[in-house]
């Protein structure tokens, strides 16, 4: 069969777009398509990470994309506040749609809404079929029942201060604030002098407050940080899933021989939701592929999320743990207890590469939730926890 391209991507966000940089960077002969529904790439979203998250290889490439960059960060909550000096990174969708139209060209493609996907082909809205080598299908999660998730739901507003707001470096989790039903946090940027992302985060059982609850917090915070807000100038809101326990091999079977990346395969970081170090080490992984047909595709990405699934069974324990043990309105006392670490472990954590004297660290002492509802929610299995959902 007549094949337009060698491989088709859908969906321009941030595990494809990162996929194709790397694919034009390292195998420029390829017939790459990026085709993303929306009117730019990546979306309406900020992706960040920190600066040990990625090797200095991986920094080297994905630099350009990066918006803003801090050489500190910062954390509080009601009984420890800390400085931290690892960097921290952002990258806007402003900055990722720019740099991907610059190097991809025309084989970047907008408003190219997608109504039906195989793996080796794509029918557009406008009638259109593409044929490709493989088809790789990156928009987003889906619903699945081979998924046991809790839920972290944010919305975050890019707001302007009446007066420069003082704040140096990124405060990524401010927990002194009022808890609600879940561990509740506030996230804040300075991406200027004048120049804020403030945004209000909850890890939840349910859907999460409404988006003018959200709004509200984030007002609310500002006025108790002394910022007086003079405009709103962008919004995003989302809920990222926070993976407790699966089956990975129905999760498999449900794609059907579909090669799927990022969020759709559950590739972010189990317990932070972050999606970027995951998304860079993918991209490397599929360039270096030395078949990209579509059995070949989808046979090595399921090695792939295999691997990494059995490498995060600890992170998912945690986060059964930090969701099933103790009162929602408490479960910050666990990450309280988390942030008075060494701070080489948790860079470690953050990167997705703990020791084992890392756990042997992270569970012992006095648990910051009761022993034995800890012990069970440890030990609670995917099947368990359908059945008494």
């Amino acid at each position: 069969m007549h094949h337009d391209y060698d491989l088709i991507l859908v969906g321009g966000g941030l595990a494809n777009g990162l996929i194709a940089l790397r694919l034009q960077s390292l195998r420029p002969q390829l017939r790459v398509l990026l085709l993303e529904a929306g009117d730019r790439l990546g979306g309406n979203h900020t992706w960040s990470f920190h600066q040990h998250d990625l090797e200095p290889s991986q920094w080297a490439w994905v630099a350009p994309l990066v918006s803003h960059r801090w050489q500190g960060q910062q954390v509080r909550f009601p009984g420890h506040r800390r400085q931290l000096r690892a960097g921290y990174a952002s990258i806007l969708t402003e900055t990722f749609d720019t740099c991907l139209r610059e190097r991809l060209g025309t084989a970047a493609c907008c408003g190219s809404r997608v109504v039906d996907i195989g793996p080796g082909q794509v029918r557009l809205a406008d009638g259109r079929t593409l044929h490709a080598g493989a088809v790789i299908d990156g928009r987003g999660p889906s619903a699945t029942p081979h998924m046991t998730l809790g839920r972290q739901a944010f919305l975050g507003q890019v707001v302007r201060t009446a007066v420069p707001h003082g704040l140096r470096f990124p405060i990524i989790m401010d927990a002194d604030v009022a808890q609600g039903e879940g561990y509740r946090f506030v996230y804040t940027l300075p991406f200027a002098d004048d120049l804020l992302l403030i945004e209000d985060t909850h890890y939840v059982d349910g859907a999460g407050p409404s988006a003018a609850q959200f709004r509200d917090n984030i007002a609310d915070y500002a006025r108790a940080q002394g910022w007086e807000i003079q405009q709103v100038l962008r919004e995003e809101q989302g809920v990222l899933p926070i993976t407790l326990a699966g089956d990975l091999n129905a999760f498999h079977d449900a794609l059907d021989g579909q090669p799927s990346v990022g969020l759709r395969a559950g590739l972010f970081h189990p317990t932070t939701g972050y999606s970027l170090p995951e998304a860079v080490r993918l991209a490397e992984h599929v360039a270096q592929l030395p078949r990209l047909d579509a059995p070949s595709l989808s046979a090595s990405l399921q090695r792939y999320t295999r691997q990494r699934w059995q490498q995060q069974g600890f992170f998912r324990m945690l986060n059964r743990m930090l969701f099933l043990a103790g009162p929602a309105n408490r479960r910050w006392t666990v990450m309280q207890r988390f942030y008075s670490l060494p701070e080489p472990l948790i860079e470690r954590f953050y990167a997705g590469r703990l020791r084992w004297a890392d756990k042997l660290r992270l569970l012992s002492g006095k648990p910051p939730v009761p022993l034995l509802e800890a012990a069970r929610a440890a030990l609670a299995s995917h099947a368990f926890l359908q059945r008494n959902s």
